[in-house]
């Protein structure tokens, strides 16, 4: 420990990082062509990053970022000991992601009624209802069903979301055999005291089930609820390379928290992550190059801290 630094108390020594950029990432971003995609598909595939969300398999009207998904999927490199997921909104994307042979598979509902309804067009019970069903047939396929609760720690709609209707959520979708449960802090609203109160709601009713997290640094809190989630032994994260997307309901706003912010932060703190920091800042230039705008990363601005200036 270093000299007057204050004793944390026991942290997790791994972390699991899915690297979210290709496609929530770009799905916020100006279409970007398919050969640049994939070139990003594989210089993440090469950093050592177990787990990439890879595409989307929407409506091309509802997504056109995400409208050549089959296409970038089959030119990709697919990285032996790479977990590649995708993300559907109904049946009709979850055969097409069984068809392109993807085997991890999510679907995504919000805890809050109104931005489910301006979502998807539905209410959060009619989604649930859907989802049970899509769970029953990814599972018959062989597949696994990760269930993203959007808004969890707050709507913009709505304002402030009751962690135990978060926790009602999770007790519905993992009834319904969801294999995991993700959180995401769709508009930058989470602070580590809403980390804190919807992770011991959840866990207090479902303690063996995986949770992962998904942050934003839309209004600077990414890396404290990080931390804060740490503490309470949250080793799995959603991460965005350069910090790629942003947040449709929070104009002007950054999106995603920065995967090599997050992996600078936990590599200084002794965390594993089995990702390689240069590889990843290297693939966070090209992400920069990709979209044609400076991206939001501090570490890809400045480098890492151990990067010294010559005397």
């Amino acid at each position: 420990m270093i000299k007057g630094e204050v004793d944390m108390g026991e942290l997790p020594s791994r972390v699991s990082i899915r690297e979210v950029g290709p496609r929530d990432g770009l799905q916020n971003e100006a279409p970007v062509p398919t050969e640049a995609k994939v070139r990003l598909l594989d210089a993440l595939g090469r950093t050592g990053v177990g787990r990439i969300e890879a595409v989307s398999f929407v409506h091309p009207k509802a997504i056109p970022q995400m409208a050549d998904a089959d296409e970038v999927w089959a030119a990709a490199t697919k990285v032996d000991g790479v977990r590649y997921s995708a993300l559907v909104p109904n049946t009709r994307g979850a055969q097409r992601a069984l068809a392109a042979g993807f085997t991890e598979i999510e679907v995504v509902v919000s805890a809050s009624d109104t931005h489910n309804r301006r979502n998807v067009n539905r209410s959060v019970d009619e989604s649930l209802d859907d989802i049970a069903v899509l769970i029953a047939e990814l599972r018959a396929a062989g597949a696994t069903a990760e269930v993203i609760v959007s808004t969890s720690f707050g709507c913009p709609y709505e304002g402030d979301v009751d962690p135990r209707a978060v926790a009602r959520i999770v007790d519905r979708v993992v009834a319904d055999g969801a294999d995991r449960v993700s959180f995401g802090d769709t508009t930058g609203m989470a602070t580590p005291h809403r980390v804190q109160a919807v992770v011991t709601a959840v866990r207090e009713r479902h303690p063996d089930v995986p949770l992962l997290l998904h942050f934003h640094n839309t209004r600077g809190t990414a890396l404290a609820n990080v931390l804060t989630a740490l503490e309470l032994g949250i080793t799995e994260f959603d991460a965005s390379v350069g910090g790629l997307g942003g947040c449709p309901y929070a104009p002007g706003a950054t999106g995603n928290v920065a995967t090599e912010e997050v992996v600078h932060m936990l590599h200084d703190m002794g965390i594993d992550t089995g990702i390689d920091l240069d590889a990843l800042l290297e693939a966070a230039a090209l992400a920069e190059e990709i979209v044609g705008r400076e991206l939001p990363s501090g570490v890809l601005r400045a480098g890492p801290r151990t990067r010294l200036v010559r005397a």
